[in-house]
């Protein structure tokens, strides 16, 4: 049963040439990362969530949220430009992100059934190490990108199969929690090892930076006139709107869901437990959300593959209307329904906005600088996560308050993205942006 099991997963990973250009193996990899991940979220939240009064256990998501979100905040913007410097050393950069979590979980398997502070910096490791991992394997993907697949597809096959590992890393997890609270911290030590060597079995393809450059994402301009270079370039850096109008009005919306994501990851899950609604108990409450949550992402990623037929920047545009649409309709009409639906349409939304990015930078920034661009907007969609639920934590837990102001902040996106729309329009063609 193993066997076929095996056998079946591997046909479904290596379709439409991803077999031969390894990304077949990529997917695998992502796959037990989601799975190991997911079994640390189980110990974690058992330990800093569940475990403790509601008011005790909001502080320690504050100061777990203050620990660990915001040294990556600043570590966050090192990482693209290292990628930059190290072109050639992925795999190697993959491998030891698996490393450090195998090392960081076992370590905090002797120490998580105390709870003290001493689990709060080893969690700082394995999140800044699980991100890490998040932004190069963004850069790997077009390395090892099939001939019959555009890029869009080949996300979507990835963030699915990561989508997949987490349903099932989420059972398994719950059982191996009740043997002992350190059990699901042993058993990402064992999938982060087997990652370990995994990552240096994918294609040498993934360590080839023939041809690429960098791109540097900030807001000031450089130089007049609108440019390919194809030959090799001044050393000047490129700016943000090197990238293209369109990248730009994406890189703008998807913050926006992002910072939606994660505001209503800390502020749902601390609401509804000390607030039931519908008379519901908080376990499941919180249990129809994340169900909720996790259906729109998976749907997100399956409808990918229509985004090869529509425009991307229509696509984004109109998942961040259904975002404010959704959490407005939540702040009026607060109720099971509402916050049930607006965590499917957020997941939805940032599933698939996030391959409408992808498409458009595939699309508008030149190859050479293609993995330097997708090392720099990953960085900023973590970067308003961790804005989004800092601000999840602040606010009273009022849900009709909460979820007014996250409306008007995505409404305000909204307009933005609007506006940037107009002046856009919908592109069939790529750009010529400058590039440096």
């Amino acid at each position: 049963m193993v066997h076929g099991t095996g056998r079946r997963i591997r046909k479904a990973t290596s379709a439409e040439g991803a077999g031969e250009s390894g990304l077949a193996k990529l997917i695998e990899l992502h796959a037990l990362n989601s799975f190991g991940d997911m079994l640390i979220t189980i110990a974690l939240a058992s330990t800093i969530f569940f475990s403790v009064p509601t008011g005790e256990a909001r502080g320690r998501v504050a100061l777990y949220l203050l620990i660990t979100m915001a040294p990556f905040a600043v570590l966050a913007p090192v990482i693209g430009p290292l990628l930059d410097r190290l072109p050639h050393g992925r795999r190697a950069a993959m491998a030891m992100s698996m490393l450090a979590r195998a090392v960081l979980a076992w370590t905090m398997a002797g120490v998580i059934s105390g709870g003290g502070l001493a689990l709060y910096p080893e969690a700082l490791g394995v999140l800044v190490a699980s991100k890490a991992y998040g932004v190069v394997r963004s850069v790997v993907v077009p390395r090892l990108l099939p001939s019959r697949l555009s890029l869009v597809k080949a996300n979507s096959r990835v963030t699915l199969a990561g989508l997949l590992a987490t349903g099932v890393a989420a059972a398994v997890g719950g059982l191996l929690h009740l043997i002992g609270p350190g059990w699901p911290l042993r058993g990402a030590f064992l999938v982060f090892v087997i990652g370990t060597l995994m990552a240096f079995h994918l294609p040498h393809a993934v360590d080839s930076a023939k041809g690429e450059q960098r791109a540097v994402l900030h807001a000031e301009v450089h130089g007049e006139g609108s440019h390919l270079i194809h030959h090799r370039p001044p050393p000047v850096k490129a700016s943000l709107r090197t990238v293209g109008p369109s990248v730009i009005l994406a890189l703008r919306a998807m913050s926006a869901m992002k910072w939606l994501v994660g505001f209503l990851v800390m502020f749902l899950a601390f609401l509804l437990r000390s607030e039931p609604i519908g008379g519901l108990r908080p376990t499941l409450a919180l249990g129809l959300v994340a169900l909720a949550a996790g259906t729109g992402n998976a749907l997100g990623s399956v409808l990918g593959s229509w985004l090869r037929t529509r425009g991307p920047e229509a696509t984004v545009t109109a998942m961040l209307l259904l975002a404010t649409c959704a959490t407005a309709a939540a702040a009026l009409w607060y109720g099971v329904v509402t916050v049930v639906v607006v965590a499917g349409v957020s997941g939805l939304a940032a599933s698939l906005g996030k391959l409408a990015l992808d498409a458009l930078i595939q699309r508008d920034v030149p190859e050479a600088v293609r993995t330097s661009a997708f090392a720099r907007s990953e960085t900023l969609m973590q970067l308003s996560w961790v804005a989004g639920g800092a601000v999840g934590i602040l606010l009273p837990l009022n849900g009709v308050l909460g979820l007014s102001v996250a409306a008007a902040v995505v409404g305000l996106a909204l307009l933005w993205t609007i506006r940037s729309l107009f002046r856009v329009g919908l592109r069939r063609h790529p750009t010529a942006p400058r590039v440096a």
